[in-house]
């Protein structure tokens, strides 16, 4: 069995000495300075040279120390608090040979005497003491720590990524047909499921307190109409056939109005769902949806909005007064003569003298990838085979944020430091009158209106605080996302084009090739892909 080495208090002829036990089986000797703070308690002259020589024997030895008896000298307990308080280690330094020894009782007395009330290993002393476990670090009491608990989960069954990108096929055209960016829904479907958050258990120190853990986080489900949730709030289904999306953590489902074509026939159509067209949109009609318009067929000059997703499968000429607005992506086969704006991305094999306004970018691939005339803007990147045109049509590539919403950007921090700094200057009053409140004082007719004007005013402030930190996270999201903004030509860029990134701009003098345009100390440069 393994044991410490100790030191003990033992008559020897003439007098009484300190006994230096060694160890067993590879055990820890005695501690040097553990046995001269406990000959200098007691008055001892301490030779360290020689206490520290007979220590390192490794052999029991005894060290004479007086010519008088032995004294009665009782057990030594040291205890020491872990910094967390979870748990209490004590050593045992023996009693004099004709000391009493100890018993379970003494230690948990000297425990409770510090104040520890739990978790005491009542055997585990039990076994030490008759062991003769001198010397040794023991655990005697230990608390239980807390067990934290898990923040609650959504698992979404349909696809949410709202970037998605249609596959190319292996001639170099977009499949159109073939998406996969719509998540169709049928009645029944399960939708999402929620793990609710675990709150974990508490916990309990070696003096009886309570340790709380940490808080996680709950969530519920958040929907729109057309869903049901199970009784026990784990599940989401479908109630009905059509188009499900997540909006800023909330889903929604809509139901796709389906039409042949948009024409004298049908009018213009304005519906809170998706909008599933299976022919073509002619000229002079209005389509509104509150999901996504698809259009298997052509758009001529007409109006497409749709707080989604527009795709049109054969393209889009706009006669000049075409117009599609998009809370989602736009994607066409090809847009000509026509404005486009998007909240996320534009993506199209050619685009000929449109006004196209992108949220991250604008990509422009397939057989003929190429962009001619009119004015193209992303937030993030263009991408494009062919850039303007060998007859000089003008055109502008313009990538990054607009300087007015640095500027916005710059005023908004502002904001936030002064109404920061006037809740500050209000909370304090506040509390004083709640602590006056709570010693019952009376107020006058003229505190009690300054009072509540006080509360109206920082609950006005707090509004107002939430409302510029939710700016200051969408103007940061803009501007992280023009960080990095280019123009990026994969074969052909023509004279007279102008490229213009953030708030600086040039224009192509002479025709490149395989290139990327960036912005770097200043000015827009040209570098290879």
């Amino acid at each position: 069995m393994q044991k410490n080495g100790y030191f003990q208090l033992i008559n020897i002829p003439g007098g009484h000495g300190i006994k230096i036990v060694a160890p067993k089986e590879d055990g820890k000797p005695v501690n040097l300075y553990d046995a001269i703070n406990y000959l200098k308690n007691r008055n001892y002259p301490v030779e360290l040279a020689k206490l520290a020589a007979e220590i390192q024997k490794g052999v029991d030895t005894v060290i004479p120390l007086n010519g008088t008896p032995c004294p009665v000298e009782h057990a030594v307990v040291n205890a020491s608090l872990a910094e967390d308080g979870m748990t209490v280690t004590i050593n045992i330094i023996p009693p004099s040979e004709n000391g009493p020894k100890p018993t379970v009782s003494d230690i948990i007395g000297e425990l409770r005497h510090r104040q520890v009330i739990f978790g005491i290993k009542e055997e585990r002393i039990r076994e030490a003491i008759e062991a003769e476990m001198y010397c040794t670090d023991l655990i005697a009491a230990e608390g239980i720590k807390p067990r934290h608990g898990t923040d609650a989960t959504i698992e979404y069954h349909f696809n949410t990524d709202l970037n998605q990108k249609p596959a190319q096929k292996e001639d170099g055209s977009v499949d159109f047909f073939n998406l996969n960016t719509i998540s169709h829904c049928k009645a029944g479907d399960v939708l999402a499921t929620l793990t609710p958050a675990d709150p974990g258990e508490y916990g309990t120190d070696v003096f009886g307190a309570r340790i709380k853990p940490r808080d996680v986080k709950k969530i519920i489900f958040k929907h729109g109409n057309n869903i049901e949730v199970s009784e026990d709030g784990l599940t989401m289904i479908a109630q009905v056939n059509g188009h499900v999306t997540l909006v800023e953590g909330k889903v929604f489902v809509s139901n796709v109005f389906e039409v042949e074509n948009v024409n004298p026939s049908t009018g213009n159509i304005d519906f809170s769902g998706s909008v599933q067209i299976s022919g073509d949109v002619q000229a002079g009609y209005r389509v509104k949806a509150g999901g996504n318009v698809i259009i298997n067929g052509a758009v001529e000059g007409a109006y497409i909005e749709a707080e989604g997703d527009i795709i049109i499968a054969r393209g889009m000429n706009g006669m000049n007064k075409g117009e599609l607005h998009a809370g989602g992506n736009i994607v066409a086969r090809f847009l000509e003569n026509a404005t486009a704006i998007a909240a996320g991305y534009v993506h199209a094999e050619s685009i000929v003298h449109c006004n196209i306004q992108a949220g991250t970018e604008v990509t422009v691939d397939g057989r003929r990838g190429n962009i001619a005339g009119g004015r193209i803007c992303a937030t993030s990147m263009i991408s494009t085979k062919v850039l303007g045109s060998e007859m000089g049509v003008s055109t502008i590539a313009e990538v990054g944020v607009d300087p007015s919403v640095k500027a916005r950007y710059a005023q908004v921090q502002q904001d936030l430091m002064e109404v920061a700094k006037e809740i500050k200057s209000i909370d304090p009053i506040i509390e004083t009158y709640k602590e006056r409140a709570k010693q019952k004082m009376q107020f006058t007719a003229q505190q009690s209106m300054y009072i509540s004007s006080l509360l109206d005013t920082r609950a006005e402030k707090a509004r107002q605080l939430a409302a510029l930190n939710k700016e200051m996270l969408q103007l940061s999201d803009m501007l992280s996302k023009t960080e990095h903004a280019q123009v990026v030509v994969y074969r052909d860029v023509y004279p007279g084009v102008k490229i213009g990134i953030s708030e600086v701009s040039m224009i192509v003098q002479s025709n490149m090739k395989y290139c990327k345009f960036i912005k770097e100390r200043g000015d827009v440069k040209m570098v290879g892909i």
